[in-house]
């Protein structure tokens, strides 16, 4: 039985590693910790005092 020859495979192994981490990972992250103003607001907005519509 011939024996394979390891190089090729672990270079397809270090193409996927790569194409993990450098494309899918941020992608990933982004969509889960989104940058939108509402997450980095600690303090509830204060609404406006109340009034009777009439006056």
């Amino acid at each position: 039985m011939p024996q394979l020859n390891p190089h090729p495979w672990f270079s397809i192994l270090l193409m996927v590693w790569f194409i993990l981490l450098l494309l899918i990972q941020p992608k990933f992250l982004s969509f889960i910790y989104t940058n939108l103003p509402s997450n980095k607001t600690k303090m509830a907005p204060i609404p406006p005092t109340w009034t009777w519509p009439w006056t």
